[in-house]
């Protein structure tokens, strides 16, 4: 992207006031997007954004600038800006020659987006609109939506650090809406991958557009759902944006520092039942947060959070970490390069257990069954939460029965995972994007089908 000779010269410039740690941030995204409603193409856009972002560290002060001049005198200058912000004291310059830093792409991609031509893309948001359709007579509108990526990234720092990576992702989403006698009812799917077009392979249009139709089908039958405090079984992958939300983003170094977090002071302690092992791991697979290196250069990694119950350690960007005189975590990640990094989740989820899914349902004689959670609200520093339920049915005697609908899950997130009191040995996960202090990124979050003892269910049952 870069020659090299340029990013040292930059770094340079960037010291030159008497810095302590400096870092460049290059990045070449290109983005393509499309949306499918009442049977016809009603959006399609495609762009591409290039740039860089340089950060100063000098004690306590971080100077940032950012530019898409990506000429040595651009570069020079943004370099010399970040660190006049930085208010760097006394001048000198500390320099380490770069040595590439070679990480593992965590997955292949085989078709890069980019080159599939936009009309077999809209031929999947066709196929997708008669699938959904064809599910049932009361699905009254459809819309689908496609999109993918590709974010080309080069991070170099005066520790010597020289990484890039090559971030391809692709995205589909189906929205449907069912008519009957309870009047409209929603259903949406949208899963998504780090990987190029054969993403279509495992994910054929016309799977996802079935589930969204189902969903919204479903809930024209559902009664609505009890209030009050039951066991609460989460179906594989459904509690993954819960644990996310209320006890991820309570891991985040940074929260945990400025006393924002419920899980502060706690390392070593028990903040879950047993068998409940959280990790949050850039490598995973090729889920929606996979990456080969996190956006400060260090190479993605599995780091275990909580280990059968334990809290063992948090999530660490660079900057935090040397602060505190330990390793990144690779847990630095940022929106583009006109943001400064922060510490963020990459793939979070709970590990697989040793119990059977159906054998969980056949243990429970009353509860809640929910399969597809919703938006919520999550305050970090007590763990305190809201989470709205898409799709959920009643456990009774054991059995799954009549679909739920208009519930809420309530609660406080170390006190849910401490509820939990049986884990699945099954596994999947969810696709979304995290949104923090005004940034947001890809991530993915999941767990295997489990059992929490007590949640406070909202519902509207009389």
């Amino acid at each position: 992207m870069l020659e090299t000779a340029v990013v040292e010269a930059t770094l340079q410039r960037a010291l030159a006031g008497g810095g302590d740690f400096a870092d460049v941030f290059v990045e070449d995204r290109a983005v393509t997007s499309a949306t499918y409603d009442d049977r016809k193409v009603e959006e399609m856009r495609s762009g591409r954004s290039r740039g860089a972002g340089i950060r100063v560290v000098a004690g306590e002060t971080t100077g940032f600038a950012h530019t898409t001049d990506l000429s040595a005198e651009g570069l020079g200058a943004a370099a010399g800006a970040a660190a006049a912000a930085a208010k760097a004291g006394g001048p000198g310059t500390r320099m380490a020659a770069l040595t590439r830093r070679d990480a593992p792409a965590p997955h292949e991609v085989v078709t890069l987006p980019g080159e599939v031509a936009k009309a077999r893309k809209v031929e999947m948001l066709a196929r997708a609109d008669d699938a959904a359709r064809a599910e049932s007579d009361s699905i009254s509108q459809v819309t689908s939506s496609y999109a993918d990526s590709r974010r080309q990234i080069l991070v170099a720092n005066s520790d010597g650090v020289l990484a890039t990576d090559d971030q391809v992702r692709t995205r589909f989403a189906v929205q449907c809406v069912a008519s009957g006698d309870t009047g409209l009812q929603t259903g949406m799917e949208a899963p998504g991958r780090t990987i190029g077009f054969e993403f279509f392979d495992e994910h054929p249009p016309e799977e996802i557009a079935r589930i969204a139709a189902a969903r919204a089908v479903g809930k024209l039958s559902a009664r609505p759902a009890p209030s009050g405090k039951l066991p609460v079984v989460l179906r594989r992958g459904a509690g993954g944006v819960l644990f996310h939300e209320a006890c991820g983003h309570g891991l985040e170094a940074d929260l945990v520092n400025r006393d924002a977090s419920v899980f502060r002071g706690m390392v070593g302690e028990r903040v879950a039942g047993k068998g409940v092992t959280l990790v949050d791991d850039g490598t995973f697979a090729r889920d929606w947060g996979a990456c080969a290196i996190d956006d400060e250069g260090a190479p993605a990694q599995r780091n275990v959070l909580i280990d059968d119950g334990v809290l063992t350690d948090y999530m660490w960007d660079l900057v935090r970490a040397r602060r505190a005189g330990r390793p990144s975590t690779a847990n630095g990640r940022r929106e583009t390069y006109q943001h400064l990094p922060m510490v963020r989740m990459t793939n979070t989820y709970i590990t697989p257990g040793t119990e059977d899914p159906d054998e969980i349902i056949r243990q429970t004689p009353y509860g809640l069954y929910c399969v597809a959670l919703g938006g919520g609200q999550v305050n970090t520093a007590t763990g305190d939460f809201v989470f709205g339920i898409t799709e959920a049915y009643m456990i009774e005697d054991g059995r799954i029965t009549e679909p739920v609908r208009a519930a809420q899950l309530i609660g406080n997130g170390p006190e849910a995972l401490r509820a939990v009191d049986v884990v699945g040995n099954d596994f999947d996960t969810w696709t979304g994007m995290c949104g923090k202090d005004g940034q947001s990124v890809p991530v993915s979050s999941g767990q295997p089908t489990l059992r929490v003892a007590e949640l406070t269910v909202g519902g509207t049952a009389a």
